[in-house]
């Protein structure tokens, strides 16, 4: 059985990671949904609730991705993030990142708080699964 025991990340592990959230914040805030799909690996898991407390996952694939991102995000002109990121690195491979802060996009600010797995892929960072509560 592996150890579970707490993976300590080195700074450039941290540095690494902080890096790829930067990359996809940018992607992200040029709406460009084909990029933000180039970072992830399919099928892509996503987790949430309806808010009391019936939770649901499904998976997707890259298109039905890049559709989903296109309708939630698409033609609210300028996007803009304020974030706080705190990953828990469950190894050298594996991190979970939590996501506290803002979103604004056509003129609506909004609090988020949402979760990413991350997985190490080749020497490279992509997101698998993506958890935010509220959207069943």
């Amino acid at each position: 059985m592996p150890s579970t025991s707490g993976y300590v990340p080195e700074a450039a592990e941290l540095a690494g990671v902080q890096a790829w959230f930067e990359r996809y914040d940018g992607l992200a805030a040029a709406q460009d949904y084909e990029g933000m799909a180039d970072q992830a690996v399919f099928p892509l898991n996503e987790v949430t609730d309806d808010g009391m407390g019936q939770a649901k996952a499904e998976q997707f694939d890259r298109a039905g991705f890049v559709a989903q991102m296109a309708e939630v995000m698409g033609g609210g002109g300028d996007v803009t993030m304020e974030t706080t990121r705190t990953p828990h690195f469950l190894s050298a491979g594996l991190v979970f990142v939590i996501t506290d802060g803002t979103m604004t996009y056509g003129g609506h600010t909004q609090p988020i708080r949402y979760g990413d797995l991350l997985l190490k892929v080749d020497g490279e960072w992509h997101f698998q699964t993506m958890v935010q509560g509220g959207w069943g």
